[in-house]
């Protein structure tokens, strides 16, 4: 049973099924992007903190888009964990495995699943309690090829993954036949450049376009 990340948010997160990740420059822009997603069928997102804006646009998303489920990427400080749980977020990610990150989130009640990629990584995750996981980058790392070798010996633990880095439309199917895969992570939905034409139709489309995948792949 996962205590950290909590079962009811786990079932939720694998019926949305696909997570924009997004690098938001302008606050502005934030709104406008979810309401295109959640228009194109995409209900999840995690929003990453490489931005200065990345947390008002994250605070304006929350207020105002109240359909979109709002996890957060790049969290790597304990003052980010706080930040993020003060903005009401869904959920937080990090790319690798911290330890301290970690303890922190679980200390103050923060929904988190923190990255890993290789096995030693899995195994300090699984030690604090956490039982879904970021594979990240995923593609880089072996894809669905070494991520069924390396979740083998911890299959019978029930470690739900979100895969992030190198995903796209043409290897979406191949992950979402795994059982072991929570939900996607996409960048190519709504990347940076598009956000910054204010694409919004493009954006709808893609999110569309994948969730016509998911829906093929599991009903």
């Amino acid at each position: 049973m996962d205590t950290i990340f909590g079962e009811a948010r786990i079932e939720a997160l694998r019926k949305k099924g696909i997570l924009a990740v997004m690098v938001i420059d302008d606050a502005d822009d934030a709104v406008p992007v979810a309401k295109a997603l959640v228009e194109g069928g995409i209900t999840a997102m995690e929003l990453t903190l490489r931005t200065p804006a990345a947390m008002e646009a994250l605070k304006r998303i929350v207020a105002e888009v109240p359909e979109m489920t709002a996890g957060v990427g790049t969290i790597i400080t304990t003052g980010q964990v706080h930040d993020v749980k003060l903005a009401r977020v869904d959920f937080g990610v990090s790319p690798g495995f911290n330890p301290k990150i970690v303890a922190e989130a679980i200390k103050i009640g923060l929904p988190f699943a923190p990255g890993i990629s290789i096995a030693s990584e899995i195994e300090g995750a699984v030690e604090l309690g956490c039982r879904v996981l970021k594979f990240f980058p995923a593609e880089s790392m072996g894809g669905i090829k070494y991520l069924d070798a390396i979740n083998n010996p911890y299959g019978f633990l029930g470690l739900q993954y979100i895969p992030l880095g190198g995903l796209n439309m043409q290897n979406l199917a191949s992950w979402l036949e795994k059982d072991y895969i929570l939900a996607m992570g996409g960048s190519w939905i709504a990347p940076k450049n598009l956000i910054k034409q204010k694409a919004w139709d493009t954006i709808r489309e893609n999110a569309r376009a994948a969730m016509k995948v998911f829906h093929e792949v599991r009903g």
